[in-house]
């Protein structure tokens, strides 16, 4: 199939597959004599693959890690399960940040109360928000 066709299968861009190309997460495909570049079925669940991975939040860089264990027919599991386990880490502190900014942001609120304007009690600005 042509990049055009690849394009439609996978809900890509023929733009996004060049770049995937370019980065090496997709094989250079072979072009034909005028040029047009042609794909597999293969190539296809390729990018099947990169997409579901980027969903769970892996970079582009760690895709590649796993496809080019895949390309020498070493295991990939194990290095995955070393990606999620550093992913769900990253995601535990996000949580754990945000939830300390939200308590942060309630307390902030809380202290707020219902004023219409806090100038009149000493901030520059707003005293909601420079209050220590």
């Amino acid at each position: 199939m042509k990049i055009g066709e690849l394009a439609r299968a996978s809900g890509l861009t023929a733009k996004t597959i060049r770049y995937y190309e370019l980065e090496g997460l997709l094989p250079r495909p072979p072009r034909t004599a005028s040029g047009y570049r042609t794909y597999a079925s293969g190539d296809l669940q390729r990018l099947g693959f990169v997409a579901k991975a980027k969903r769970i939040g892996l970079t582009l860089r760690q895709i590649k890690e796993v496809l080019l264990l895949n390309d020498r027919n070493e295991p990939t599991c194990g290095h995955v399960r070393t990606l999620l386990d550093e992913k769900l880490a990253e995601i535990d502190k996000a949580i754990s940040d945000l939830t300390a900014i939200r308590a942060q942001v309630a307390t902030i609120r809380g202290r707020a109360g219902e004023l219409e304007d806090c100038r009149p009690s000493g901030g520059m600005i707003c005293s909601i928000i420079e209050a220590p």
